[in-house]
């Protein structure tokens, strides 16, 4: 299992769950073992316990929402579960039909992941949460960070997944290298933050936080 390294002494159950969802996110592949055809399941995201998800098989395409129950997505007829956020268990199962199959996490692209290296940092001055989020380097599936959150700093490493870099239960997200937001608890409930690179001619550092959960 990627191991995510901080400075703090423990790590709160939320935050622990908030991580463990995190290894679910991705492009996983693989084949049935029964019948060897192709086998796709996208985790595009994931809130609280309902997870954005598309599914292929046989060529077809079926997207939608998904109940999560900790390192564990079900999605209609299907359910995928994962311990190590590389290698997942996939089983479809309606009525006597059952087949399994295991499958890959595919590395996300380069082009993805160098947009997300740099300085990302947004405030909110309606609720007084400051973020700040270095990406210093990026290397397969693991990103060299530093989060400050209110003026305190963690750093060390995090998991890569697409465009998204997630590091003790806080996760960043870019789609253009620009712009951004950071995702994060304080106590029960997950804020996101607009944020952007110093060098970039949009400012969100005004912007108020949005409430997830």
């Amino acid at each position: 299992m990627t191991t995510i390294s901080s400075t703090t002494s423990q790590i709160s159950p939320a935050i622990e769950r908030v991580y463990h969802q995190s290894n679910l996110l991705g492009d996983w592949k693989g084949t049935s073992a029964s019948n060897h055809q192709p086998v796709e399941f996208k985790v595009i995201n994931i809130r609280g316990n309902t997870a954005q998800v598309e599914y292929t098989h046989n060529g077809h395409t079926e997207r939608g929402l998904a109940d999560v129950n900790g390192v564990t997505i079900t999605f209609g007829a299907v359910t995928i579960a994962t311990r190590d956020g590389s290698k997942a268990a996939f089983e479809f199962s309606f009525g006597s039909a059952k087949w399994t199959a295991i499958l890959d996490k595919q590395a996300a692209p380069a082009s993805d992941q160098n947009k997300l290296v740099g300085s990302w940092s947004g405030a909110s001055s309606e609720n007084g949460h400051a973020v700040a989020f270095t990406v210093v380097s990026v290397d397969g599936r693991d990103a060299q960070v530093r989060y400050t959150l209110d003026g305190v700093t963690q750093k060390g490493t995090g998991t890569v997944s697409k465009n998204t870099v997630m590091f003790d239960g806080a996760s960043i997200t870019s789609n253009d290298g620009n712009s951004g937001n950071v995702v994060f608890r304080v106590g029960h409930q997950t804020f996101s933050v607009p944020v952007t690179k110093p060098n970039t001619s949009t400012s969100n550092s005004s912007s108020s936080v949005n409430k997830l959960a």
